[in-house]
């Protein structure tokens, strides 16, 4: 396998830790930018798009607070979250006509989380034909599109 090199993840790495001091999404959520990526911050969820998609829009819907797990949310929390999920996953599907969605959780790092302080769902637009020879040859995945036109899709006025 080859290597792609990609040493601007380093501060993404290096940023967390087990405060929220260096939580992404509690940063985003306490500053909501354009320039962080967030297309949402209401009272009980942030939705921003991933930095490192897997395919264009691929976007996460998380708590405002920052929880490791669904348990430790309050029902008025979880009702916010998923209603704040719908909505998206809904915007996704009619302004990025992808053919299907995938839509999941990763909760702790054995369960494959990248960030597994802060509780956060993945929502990811997929396309037939989505995957083409460049994972399978070259362990790369390339992006159709760059995240400031994704951005532009899923704010711009209906």
């Amino acid at each position: 396998m080859k290597n792609l090199w990609a040493p601007w993840r380093m501060i993404y790495v290096e940023s967390w830790s087990g405060s929220t001091h260096g939580c992404f999404l509690c940063d985003a959520a306490r500053n909501p930018s354009r320039e962080k990526l967030v297309l949402e911050r209401n009272s009980y969820a942030l939705t921003i798009l991933n930095l490192y998609p897997y395919n264009p829009g691929h976007l996460l819907v998380a708590p405002v607070r920052h929880v490791d797990d669904f348990s430790l949310l309050g029902e008025e929390e979880s009702l916010g979250l998923y209603r704040t999920l719908l909505k998206w996953m809904s915007q996704v599907m009619s302004r990025l006509k992808p053919d299907g969605l995938n839509v999941g959780v990763n909760i702790g790092v054995a369960g494959g989380a990248g960030l597994p302080d802060h509780l956060h769902i993945h929502v990811v637009p997929r396309w037939r034909g989505d995957t083409d020879f460049m994972p399978i040859v070259a362990s790369t995945k390339v992006m159709p599109e760059l995240l400031e036109s994704t951005y532009q899709k899923l704010t711009q006025d209906s």
